[in-house]
């Protein structure tokens, strides 16, 4: 798959560009941050792993910008395809330890040979510094795209924290009809 290096450029450039800001989030919650992943998909069609790497960036007190990607390969077979997910979220504290978090991103799935599907994602939930070296969130959300059909999904998230930049997070999504994606790797926040 050929992957356009102006898409890398401005992906940079718009990471740089946002390093100013911070976030006006809930005490002990950062939206700065980069993570590298061991991905793990099960579906009934068939189960897949690799590797991935996630992130996000405060534009404004109440804004982020956030992205992933994903590469895995479907177990017993030489398929693999890309994930990629971009997207906006608004958020804004509603205690001294908790946010209210709204995503609305954009969704496509690659599999090479003409096997590719573009969709959207909007989820919102509740995401906590639950103690100085642990926190999660708990989402809810809807994805639907041009060849799959409309879905709810759940997804939840922890992270461990080490110091105030190094920790290891893990999320696991849970779609209506049981189909599983989950994520753990370390996170350099700032």
């Amino acid at each position: 798959m050929k992957r356009s290096p102006a898409f890398s450029k401005l992906a940079a450039l718009t990471l740089l560009a946002a390093l100013p800001f911070a976030a006006s989030a809930a005490d002990g919650l950062s939206y700065n941050f980069v993570q590298g992943n061991y991905v793990r998909t099960n579906t009934d069609a068939g189960d897949a792993d690799g590797w991935g790497l996630n992130g996000s960036v405060a534009v404004h007190p109440n804004v982020h910008l956030f992205g992933s990607y994903a590469n895995q390969k479907v177990d017993g077979t030489s398929t693999d395809f890309d994930q990629w997910r971009v997207g906006v979220g608004y958020n804004k504290a509603f205690s001294p330890k908790a946010d209210f978090v709204a995503n609305v991103a954009y969704d496509k799935y690659d599999a090479g040979g003409g096997v590719d599907f573009d969709g959207y994602s909007i989820e919102g939930g509740v995401r906590a510094a639950l103690a100085p070296k642990f926190e999660g969130y708990a989402m809810l959300g809807y994805e639907d795209g041009n060849q799959f059909d409309g879905d709810v999904y759940g997804r939840l998230g922890a992270q461990v924290k080490f110091n105030q930049n190094w920790g290891v997070a893990a999320d696991v999504k849970v779609a209506n009809g049981g189909d599983t994606q989950w994520m753990v790797g370390p996170r350099l926040t700032w």
